[in-house]
């Protein structure tokens, strides 16, 4: 036995991860260790404000902010499965992760990752209806289609990478076992098994183009309707107000895909790999942190709410 892994029949097989994140210089890390804890703080209030809001304003109990809720629970879990694992590692400087636990890890991020895709696609939906088919709005979006349709989402997001996950866990490792990353990731495990991941990265593959090109279609069909509808309002003013109505969602999911397009351009490109950690921190960590921003700066509903309940909190 050595430091890391085992040794079977002259074949060393590692158990565990060096994540080497950042670099090494102590005053790199101390700042990086307060700017990702703002981060996270940030993250963390900024979507539970969301979905308190939601919960306790009547106005904002409508599909569009069940779908906006949960979006925010989705992007507090995402940041969780990132953040306190990097922030842990910035502060005692241990730098090793299991390969169990870095697995686990890469399923949550996963399932979340999916998970987003597909509620981005049904709040697009969403808006699509309510602008392009206002007359059966109500009759589509119930209350019980709606709770229905989510909790589908979360199911089909954590089985999604379920197979290829069990796949990644049947690999083994022999080294070498360091990560030139922050989290994580699924080309940087499989860049470090001495197996054969052929299958494993045929079925990843499948996987994700089944949970995330189909969702960005109806997204992308989504809006292509909605602004053929809204180009056709003749008034100035009514195109306006119509578009407000969807400009927050279409902000994000507009930063959502950019980003996603761009970390996955680059990830095989060793010549990128710096750039590749730049943008992967903006899909992993900066995203949920923009999306409650987004929402309540051009929300008018959220807006109004949020007001009414920081008045409720002086009066009393």
């Amino acid at each position: 036995m050595f430091a890391g892994g085992f040794i079977y029949k002259n074949k060393t097989t590692v158990t565990d991860f060096i994540i080497l994140g950042f670099g090494d210089l102590p005053q790199r890390l101390v700042l990086l260790f307060l700017l990702f804890l703002m981060i996270y703080i940030l993250t963390m209030v900024g979507n539970i404000l969301i979905i308190v809001l939601i919960v306790t304003d009547q106005h904002l109990h409508s599909p569009m902010y069940f779908f906006l809720g949960n979006l925010s629970c989705l992007e507090t879990c995402y940041s969780s499965t990132i953040l306190p694992r990097l922030l842990a590692s910035l502060l005692t400087r241990d730098r090793t992760i299991s390969v169990t636990g870095c697995i686990t890890q890469l399923y949550f991020f996963g399932s979340l990752g999916g998970t987003e895709c597909s509620f981005l696609s049904v709040m697009s939906y969403d808006r699509y209806l309510a602008i392009c088919k206002p007359l059966h709005y109500a009759a589509l979006t119930n209350g019980r289609l709606c709770l229905e349709l989510v909790a589908g989402l979360w199911l089909s997001g954590f089985l999604s990478v379920s197979i290829f996950i069990f796949m990644m866990s049947q690999l083994t490792f022999c080294g070498p076992n360091k990560m030139d990353h922050f989290f994580c990731g699924f080309s940087t495990i499989i860049k470090l098994s001495c197996s054969d991941t052929h299958i494993v990265e045929v079925t990843a593959f499948t996987s994700s183009s089944i949970f995330t090109f189909p969702p960005f279609l109806l997204t992308l069909a989504s809006y292509v309707c909605i602004i053929s509808t809204i180009l056709r309002i003749p008034s100035t003013s009514g195109r306006q107000k119509t578009f407000s109505t969807c400009s927050s969602h279409l902000i994000v999911v507009t930063i959502f895909y950019r980003s996603l397009i761009i970390v996955y351009l680059v990830s095989e490109s060793d010549a990128l790999r710096d750039l590749n950690k730049v943008f992967s921190v903006f899909y992993g960590v900066l995203t949920p942190l923009v999306n409650p921003l987004i929402y309540s700066l051009r929300n008018k509903e959220v807006k109004e709410a949020l007001r009414k309940a920081v008045l409720r909190f002086f009066v009393f």
